[in-house]
């Protein structure tokens, strides 16, 4: 009895597996979800944009009140790393923490996608390349080309979004191109290099010490004369516009901001990292619809 006991059950879980496994064969499988994790939540929106409900991303850097030259990684950054099958950085020397994590973790099935490298248009000792709208487009088209890589069946749905996501930099394009048709050479002063790469577009008159500037990103003291060159210009009002980068906050940049208020000279902050409530579209709008406002006081 014990015997035939033992058969039937085993011949039940038998049938019991045959009949999940042809359930399972007759079920269509749902799309996979691409695993990505991107040190700056700018490009975490343009891949959720690029990839859609085919992607799950982790931003790691996505405060804008927070200074992102100090960010320190830390055990719950080094998982959703590990975890990842596509890795987006900027590069470049901005988040090199994440080489540091991607050492600490090897994969050879990952893909990691390097914003500075991917960027065509490079500006001395400036690593902001995301500032760039023809950048940002170029870095579009190689997650696009990587997505595709990990998930072949959605490709199309992919190129789709793509296609979506360039026509969504026209009226980028568009202000750019109405302000510089406005305001072509207007003197400006910037607190750090980061809108370097739009100030070129703009074809504003950059008077700012470039060695100021390149301190101030680097978290350095800058030069004497170039401070004293740098409150001068606003003192003097030689400058239009003040431009001032709100994470990096020091003495000196504070000092240069007091002076322009001073002066009545307008302030248009910008940040490095996207505010949470914006994409990356209406962030760059929005601080070049207030530079256009600026510009015209």
């Amino acid at each position: 009895m014990a015997r035939r006991a033992t058969a039937w059950l085993t011949f039940s879980i038998a049938l019991l597996f045959l009949f999940s496994a042809c359930s399972n064969a007759n079920t269509s499988s749902p799309s996979s979800v691409i695993n990505v994790v991107a040190a700056e939540n700018f490009y975490g929106d343009i891949v959720k944009q690029l990839g859609g409900s085919h992607v799950s991303v982790t931003s790691i850097l996505s405060d804008p009140s927070v200074d992102p030259h100090q960010y320190e990684s830390g055990v719950q950054t080094g998982i959703a790393v590990s975890k990842a099958q596509l890795v987006i950085e900027n590069a470049g020397g901005y988040d090199s923490w994440m080489d540091r994590l991607l050492a600490a973790s090897p994969n050879s099935n990952r893909i990691v996608l390097k914003g500075y490298n991917t960027a065509p248009t490079l500006l001395s000792e400036n690593e902001h390349v995301w500032y760039s709208v023809d950048n940002v487009a170029a870095i579009a088209q190689a997650i696009t080309n990587d997505l595709k890589k990990l998930d072949p069946a959605d490709a199309t749905t992919f190129d789709h979004n793509l296609n979506a996501f360039q026509q969504s930099l026209l009226p980028i394009r568009q202000k750019m191109s109405e302000i510089k048709a406005k305001y072509n050479g207007t003197p400006v002063g910037l607190t750090e290099t980061i809108y370097l790469y739009q100030t070129g577009p703009l074809g504003l008159n950059v008077l700012t010490p470039f060695v100021f500037q390149k301190a101030m990103t680097e978290g350095n003291d800058p030069p004497v004369a170039s401070v004293i060159t740098a409150e001068k210009q606003i003192n003097q009002q030689q400058i239009k516009v003040l431009i001032y980068n709100e994470q990096t906050i020091t003495p000196s940049t504070t000092k240069l901001e007091r002076d322009a208020q001073q002066q009545h000279i307008p302030i248009v902050p910008v940040t490095e990292t996207m505010p949470s409530t914006r994409t990356y579209q209406t962030w760059m709008l929005d601080q070049l619809n207030a530079l256009e406002q600026a510009l015209g006081q």
